[in-house]
């Protein structure tokens, strides 16, 4: 096994050991970037110089016994959302393509200061807006599975990235499923946190819970462990609120035999492939053996599309509206696509859309008053062609909008409660298949230890675990495109 594959957690543990150097552990990373990103594209930009400075002075600070951080030595990549002092940060978009920030964004300082060697970008759809990372400074990712199809977004890159052992760690950000989507299309595991637990110091429009960040790994003990090393309290942050102390401690499975579960298809009213709704229904007959007790009615979510298309809008008014209007033709399509759309609202459908978020947040609370977790598909389509920017029909539903294929994810969104997503082998088409599992409102530690029992529940059966893409074939097809 190459360095670049060990687990976060065990190749944290040789570091600490002195068993493995974080100077080998990097170039192993760096080694499997050469081999197999030509074909997917998700590692976009590097600063490979400091990443080898910064790993010989982690490789010091261990052999001189020094105290080490939660992520000491560990590569971490970053979505190109996110500003990274010295390494060149285009958000997708041309007139940033030559951009290196002077200083880290919050999350980022978290990362170096837990010991992590922030070492490489990965790629996005132009300003994050959109589930397929595509734009036009750095071009399209593929899926590791089948790189002709879309790896999902918009934390695209770094879902790739994990799955092909591009690095151990990875950083995402999440409003309508966007840590969610390309984890359950790249087999990996990406957790959308409570808003402000993760904390924001540049978001344009703070107070709407929309829009996190969030962590990404290749099983449930890596996210946590990079989850309990940006999780702070931060008060540039209006949504922020201070850590009780488990967000330290090592991460233990709950006993699933205690726990009451709702298990749905489809949330009650989300589009979803036959095939793959027929898939969950498999999943769910294993997975009802591990609870307490399950219930099958869904949520009411009656009336979220509408409320979340106009709190989304309002999310994308406030943070490129001004701009549009001083300079049109500045944002990409899907920005422009979603401001124009934002511009369809007044007043009154603001007013009803948070009034109408309001009793939906206080039915999820009654419905959660008898379970402790729900879990549904994470998606309920497959990955499309990548140079199409989202797939225009679901089964026998010809869907209205581009974001209409996510609504699995932003109705979870819209209630604010924390939600995972988590590898369960394929689909028919040898496509990894993922379920979500949304955790109580501020549960995340609760949530992360659940998912990691489910997880190991699973992995108990190979065909229902993490599913693995074919590294052989990308370095041949990376070969062909030298």
């Amino acid at each position: 096994m190459d360095a670049c594959d060990l687990s976060a957690v065990e190749a944290r543990r040789l570091i600490g050991a002195r068993r493995l150097s974080p100077v080998e552990l990097l170039d192993s990373c760096l080694a499997r970037i050469e081999r197999v990103n030509a074909p997917v594209n998700a590692i976009v930009a590097m600063n490979v110089e400091r990443a080898h400075r910064e790993a010989r002075i982690a490789e010091d600070a261990v052999r001189r016994g020094e105290r080490l951080g939660i992520l000491h030595g560990l590569p971490v990549a970053v979505k190109d959302i996110m500003r990274t002092e010295g390494i060149t940060t285009t958000f997708g978009s041309p007139h940033f393509r030559s951009h290196v920030p002077e200083a880290d964004d919050a999350i980022v300082a978290s990362i170096r200061r837990e010991g992590g060697i922030v070492f490489a970008k990965t790629n996005l759809p132009e300003w994050s807006a959109g589930g397929n990372s595509i734009n036009p400074v750095y071009g399209v990712s593929g899926n590791p599975f089948a790189p002709d199809l879309t790896c999902g977004g918009s934390s695209g890159g770094s879902a790739v990235a994990l799955a092909t052992g591009m690095t151990p760690l990875a950083v995402g950000s999440d409003n309508a499923g966007s840590v969610r989507i390309p984890a359950s299309f790249c087999g990996v595991v990406g957790l959308r946190p409570s808003p402000g637990r993760v904390p924001s110091d540049n978001a344009a429009v703070s107070l709407l819970h929309l829009l996190v960040s969030g962590p990404m790994g290749r099983d449930v003990g890596d996210t946590w462990m990079l989850f309990s090393a940006i999780a702070d309290f931060d008060s540039r942050d209006v949504l922020s609120i201070p850590l009780g102390p488990d967000y330290r401690h090592p991460l233990e499975p709950l006993d699933l035999s205690r726990l009451r579960v709702a298990i749905t298809p489809d949330l009650g009213f989300a589009p979803i492939e036959p095939d793959l709704k027929s898939l969950f229904v498999e999943r769910a007959q294993t997975l009802s053996g591990f609870f307490k007790s399950v219930r099958e009615d869904p949520p009411d979510f009656e009336g979220v599309e509408r409320a979340y298309d106009i709190l989304r809008a309002v999310l994308f008014s406030g943070t490129y509206l001004e701009q549009h209007r001083r300079e049109p033709g500045w944002w990409g399509e899907l920005v422009s696509g979603n401001v124009e759309r934002a511009l369809r609202y007044d007043m009154a459908d603001v007013g009803w859309a948070f009034r109408h978020h309001t009793t939906l947040y206080r039915q999820f609370q009654e419905y959660f008053n008898d379970i402790d977790l729900l879990i549904c598909p994470t998606m309920g389509v497959r990955p499309w062609p990548k140079y199409e920017l989202f797939p225009r029909r679901i089964g026998d539903r010809q869907l209205e909008g581009y974001f209409d294929w996510v609504a699995m994810t932003y109705a979870i969104t819209l209630v604010g409660h924390p939600s995972i997503s988590i590898p369960s082998g394929v689909d028919s088409q040898g496509l990894p298949f993922g379920v979500q599992i949304v955790g109580p409102r501020h549960g995340d530690v609760f949530l992360m230890r659940a998912a990691l029992a489910i997880e190991q529940a699973l992995a108990v059966d190979p065909a229902l675990g993490r599913p693995m893409p074919d590294l052989g074939l990308l370095a041949e097809q990376a070969l062909t495109r030298a």
